[in-house]
């Protein structure tokens, strides 16, 4: 019985045949472990030794291969169990015939199985790796692409020559250089072909190359193709000057060269991907210009940092444009080799109709690798499916002056949230991985920018130097054959006649040398040069010739002698080819987050109503939910409300809002307004505790919307035991999900009202006995956020503070002018004015100029005179949206207990004195008390179209927290 064992070629695809067997009953011990295959970057290149010898009888001749010899061993195979099969080690032992067919004896070599699977699929991952799908880091080019190029070199397929079919360039290729598949060769061809793969493509095609909607190209039957002036200059400048090795082909019949002398590092020009195996590569392509800038700063400065290196080369430069987003990435993937830069469309927004406000957005650019027919066919599912909404029309609209895409928007659609939603939804924006890993020193390694264009410089460096000394030879030899032959035309008689007394060529040779000690290479030099160049003209020419080829090779010889001298070739031939071969950069660099979206990129910035109930219940609803109603009228139910539950706030504000919820134990928490999930008016709502981490018992009492966290600006607090304390509104920009301290409370006090003011504003401070007190914001010291603050009102008896509210300082100062030139302006009747909301549903309109401004701590001046079962709900400042009559043009949004609601204007509220009742607003048959009220100015629109009027908020903020 015998094994046959067939090794496959290391570089062929797999070990799927790697092992036969053939009438043998093979024992091995069931807990042979196998080893862990693990790549190293350290292997050997060699392909692996051959351990294994072919048991065909029909083999007549020796193994080409044999490895570890001396292990061979000679055994029987008398033994019926098989045994030897294995040997101690967990070992096996393969059999099979040696030398001549009719030997009896066997030849055994004992090895591992899982060690020679293991070394066989490293040597073909070597292969691969080194063969096919990672680029040399020297010129950037992997082999198929180097052998193409070389093959339209040696047709002579020039820049300046006619077009020849590419299918000639590939059957040239495949019978020459490249023994793999005419598909893959052709492939490769033409995507070195295409404007929107490479930067700066190496092939100039005539015909269809296909196109950035993936269309395939025409058959290489079809395509013609010639070389472009860019690659002559930079891949095949210097090809012949013996600057690279020359290799044997796979058939030994030619030479190769395994490398080409690239003049700039293509390897970040035209980037490179590829998949091999246990890795890959995938390299952005670059500016032309901005490369040889960056080439010239290391040269100049090798001790160049990164961020010296990328006000050079700031990032990729992507053929089809785009703009990335961020330099994040492109840092991380310039320091470590990888990284991911976020690349985004170009895009515009035009106005498709001025009337209807219809816009549509136009997408010029999109990005690297991005499929265009792939993104319309995506948007326009997108749409279908209800996942994008605001498009009514999708057109591809592209030509050859340029992409053009169409999208047409909604009427009332936000173009920025539609293109938010399709940066987020689509390949609009796409990232890119950098893994910037390629061969040198031939072993796969991951390199930052620095590594990479240093190890280029290294190569370039040897080129120079190989290049020089290839013409340096050359020089001399010439130089020396010159020197001859300007000794042999100063003695020409003597030469000929040399000539004529000589037998044979070799004679006048060796004549010529022995009498004017020349060397045979100018001896026959002389004899070949022809009679007309006897003349005095001629002699001077090689006289001349021999000068030049002096200063010649004394400028190679200083230029070997000195590596800053190489570096100045290599700077200035970079330079020349930027000169004659730049363009301006495509890709455009944006300064962002990276191109991170959020959910609130993609949610509209819109005017939204937030109700808060006592029991911490909050709902977002539409602003056009409640319609304006006249004076005296029930209102609106607000909606569902739980069991024993109340109307706490009703504010305005926008989705973008950053919403501050103050609690009544002093914590203040955020969150933003688009977090609260919109609801019906009749829905009940959603609990705080599931958006905000309320402890047990705590009470959301003020929320306050803030859009920017100014520095200018503070929050004024105010205590339910009238305590008051200014705290700056940027000591809130950052609150973390457990909340912070907003103030600090004595026992027994509540946290109740919070408004914005700078210190120019008046604030209004009433009790709920009526009493009114007028103080400046500049007077209340700013106080950090851990502090009590200072007493409000001097309160008699068991009142308590009721509501406050800002006067801005506009309004102060223009009261301010009229009371100095009227001081009896007390009881004038025009704005602005107080307006009073007591618990039962009175109101009334006070001039402001009835009070006066007084320090902190005083008892007041009565504001409002109220029967002995009612009390003051809330006081607005009214007045400073004004119609064309003078009259208030405001609203006042009225909720009782019971949730509800009631929308009426301001100039319907009388204005009466400081002592007077006022006038019904709400009635409160069976709907309790008034819990809060809201105002907001309002515009002369219908009441279908309230968003409008309820855009400007009065003091940017309208949340009452003015619970009894």
């Amino acid at each position: 019985m015998k094994l046959s064992y067939f090794l496959s070629d290391p570089s062929s695809m797999a070990l799927s045949s790697g092992l036969r067997f053939s009438s043998i009953l093979l024992r091995y011990r069931p807990s042979l472990p196998l080893a862990p295959t693990r790549f190293s970057s350290s292997l050997s290149h060699r392909r692996s030794e051959l351990r294994f010898l072919s048991g065909s009888p029909s083999s007549s001749s020796p193994p080409s291969r044999t490895v570890r010899s001396a292990a061979i061993k000679s055994r029987r195979s008398d033994d019926a169990d098989g045994d030897e099969g294995q040997d101690g080690n967990g070992s096996v032992l393969v059999k099979g015939r040696v030398g001549n067919a009719g030997g009896d004896g066997g030849r055994v070599v004992p090895t591992e199985l899982h060690k020679e699977a293991t070394e066989a699929y490293m040597a073909y991952a070597m292969s691969v790796l080194l063969g096919r799908a990672l680029p040399d880091v020297r010129d950037g080019l992997k082999p198929v692409h180097r052998r193409i190029l070389f093959a339209m070199h040696e047709l002579g397929l020039s820049s300046r020559k006619p077009f020849k079919k590419c299918a000639r360039v590939v059957g040239e290729v495949l019978g020459k250089f490249h023994p793999h598949g005419d598909t893959a060769v052709y492939d490769s061809l033409v995507r070195m072909a295409q404007d929107f793969s490479l930067r700066c493509p190496l092939i100039n095609g005539h015909g269809n190359f296909g196109s950035i909607d993936a269309d395939p190209p025409a058959a290489m039957r079809y395509t013609e193709c010639r070389l472009e002036a860019l690659t002559e200059a930079m891949l095949l400048a210097d090809l012949e000057q013996d600057t690279v090795d020359f290799v044997p082909n796979f058939d030994n019949s030619q030479k190769e060269p395994s490398l080409l002398p690239a003049r700039l590092p293509t390897l970040l020009l035209n980037g490179s991907s590829g998949i091999a195996v246990g890795m890959a590569t995938n390299i952005p392509p670059h500016n032309l210009g901005e490369l040889v800038d960056v080439l010239c700063a290391l040269i100049h400065n090798p001790e160049a940092t990164l961020q010296e290196l990328l006000e050079y080369m700031p990032g990729p430069d992507f053929p089809t444009g785009g703009v990335i987003m961020g330099n994040i990435g492109i840092l991380e993937a310039y320091r470590t080799g990888r990284g991911r830069v976020t690349v985004r469309g170009k895009t515009d927004v035009e106005v498709l109709d001025s009337k209807t406000k219809r816009a549509a957005i136009i997408i010029k650019e999109i990005p690297y690798q991005t499929n265009k027919s792939a993104l319309v066919e995506k948007i326009a599912e997108l749409v279908e499916s209800k996942s994008l909404d605001g498009i009514s029309d999708i057109r591809d609209e592209s030509d050859r002056s340029g992409m053009r895409i169409v999208i047409e928007l909604k009427r009332g659609s936000d173009p920025l949230i539609v293109l938010n939603n399709l940066y987020r939804l689509t390949s609009l924006q796409s990232g890119f991985s950098c893994n910037m890993v390629g061969i040198l020193d031939r072993q796969p390694k991951l390199m930052g920018l620095r590594e990479l264009l240093q190890a280029f410089l290294d190569f370039r460096c040897s080129v120079i130097e190989r290049r020089a000394r290839f013409k340096l030879s050359q020089a001399q030899e010439r130089r020396h054959i010159v020197e001859g032959i300007v000794v042999g035309l100063d003695n020409i008689d003597g030469v000929i006649r040399i000539i004529r007394e000589a037998l044979s060529n070799a004679a006048a040779s060796a004549g010529l040398r022995n009498e004017y000690n020349l060397s045979e290479k100018q001896a026959e030099a002389i004899l070949d040069i022809n009679l007309r160049r006897l003349t005095l003209l001629e002699r001077k020419k090689f006289v001349d010739e021999s000068k030049s080829l002096m200063e010649q090779i004394s400028k190679l010889e200083e230029l070997l002698s000195s590596k800053k001298h190489i570096l100045q070739v290599i700077e200035h031939e970079a330079i020349e080819l930027k000169n004659k071969f730049s363009s301006p950069r495509r890709s455009m660099l944006e300064d962002s987050d990276s191109g991170q979206l959020e959910d609130i990129d993609v949610i509209p910035n819109e005017e939204m109503l937030l109700v808060l109930s006592e029991k911490g219940y909050v709902k977002r609803m539409k602003p056009n939910t409640f319609n304006l109603q006249n004076r005296g009228t029930i209102g609106k139910s607000i909606g569902k409300l739980r069991v024993n539950d109340a109307m706490s706030d009703f504010i305005v504000c926008r989705a973008h809002d950053h919403i501050l919820y103050f609690s009544d134990k002093g914590i203040v928490y955020t969150a933003r307004a688009y977090k609260i999930p919109e609801c019906t008016r009749t829905a009940a709502g959603t609990p705080l505790v599931q958006i905000l981490s309320l402890t047990d018992g705590e009470r959301i009492t003020s929320v306050i919307p803030v859009s920017d966290f100014a520095g200018d600006q503070f929050l004024l607090m105010l205590t339910m035991n009238g305590y008051v304390k200014k705290v700056s509104l940027s000591s809130f920009s950052s609150i973390r999900s457990t909340g912070i301290i907003a103030i600090q409370l004595v026992p027994g006090d509540e946290l109740k009202w919070v408004r914005c003011c700078t210190n120019d504003d008046l604030v209004a401070m009433a009790s709920q006995n009526g009493m009114v007190t007028l103080t400046s914001c500049e007077t209340i010291r700013a106080q950090g956020r851990n502090t009590r603050g200072a007493v409000a009102m001097r309160l008699k008896g068991e009142d308590k503070i009721a509501s406050m509210d800002i006067i801005p300082a506009a309004k102060r100062k223009e009261l301010e002018m009229v009371t100095e030139a009227n001081p009896s302006s007390t009881k004038r009747l025009s704005g602005p004015w107080l307006l009073f909301l007591s618990e039962s549903g009175f109101g009334k309109r006070v001039p402001l100029s009835s009070f006066r401004a007084s320090p902190l701590n005083r008892v007041g001046l009565i504001g409002y005179k109220f029967s002995a079962e009612d009390r003051l709900a809330a006081v607005f400042v009214v007045g400073f949206s004004l119609a064309e009559d003078g009259e208030s043009d405001e609203q006042v949004v009225l909720v009782s207990q019971s949730g509800t609601v009631n929308r009426i204007k301001v100039r319907d509220v009388s204005i009466q004195s400081r002592y007077a009742r006022g006038v019904i607003l709400m009635r409160l048959d069976h709907t309790g008390k008034i819990q809060s009220a809201s105002l907001i100015s309002a515009t002369d629109t219908d009441p279908e179209e309230e968003i409008a009027s309820e855009a400007a908020a009065v003091h940017g903020q309208v949340s009452l927290g003015a619970s009894a």
